[in-house]
């Protein structure tokens, strides 16, 4: 009977094997990598000129600034590009736009914060999202994709630099850095 014995401890070793193969979770992937994974990616417009008071453009240090932007997000999976109706917003999102071969899709600056946000979590669900805005809308913009509150940008600050990370779980994951 030894080989009755050593027959059902194979299968039960090989059965228990699947069982911790099916236990076995995939490693983890990078927000935006796929799956039901979005990054949305949300900075203020570079440094503004004073040429215009009503619609400024950038100035040569806020053109080196969205230069850097999409240099720093050149390996990011870049699926859609939004800037307000201003030409300053416009101008800092268009390198990376241009690098990723997505249009810049404009949002009215005045539009509800929270409605804007809930559109882009329903419309994007997997990938990396930038969001270009003002200094007196980022941090509303931030909140409403993350959950959490967002201390206020002032007049001077053109480096902060937030990204919302929404996992498959659902669960908003909020990182803020300089660039």
């Amino acid at each position: 009977m030894p080989h009755k014995h050593a027959l059902l401890h194979c299968c039960f070793l090989l059965a228990s094997l699947a069982v911790l193969a099916g236990c076995a979770s995939a490693p983890p992937s990078h927000p935006g990598s796929g799956g039901n994974e979005v990054s949305f990616i949300v900075v203020r417009h570079a440094e503004k000129a004073n040429d215009d008071p009503e619609d400024p453009t950038l100035t040569a240090t806020g053109r080196e600034r969205a230069g850097r932007l999409a240099t720093l997000l050149a390996d990011e999976p870049i699926t859609a590009v939004y800037a307000t109706e201003f030409r300053r917003t416009q101008q800092t999102a268009q390198p990376a736009a241009d690098q990723h071969r997505v249009p810049v899709t404009h949002y009215f600056s005045k539009g509800t914060i929270a409605e804007l946000a809930a559109q882009w979590l329903r419309q994007h669900r997997q990938g990396a999202v930038l969001i270009v805005g003002h200094s007196n809308t980022v941090p509303e913009i931030v909140g409403a994709l993350s959950g959490q509150n967002v201390e206020p940008i002032s007049d001077s600050q053109y480096n902060r630099l937030y990204r919302v990370d929404i996992g498959a779980d659902g669960v908003a994951r909020l990182t803020q850095s300089e660039y």
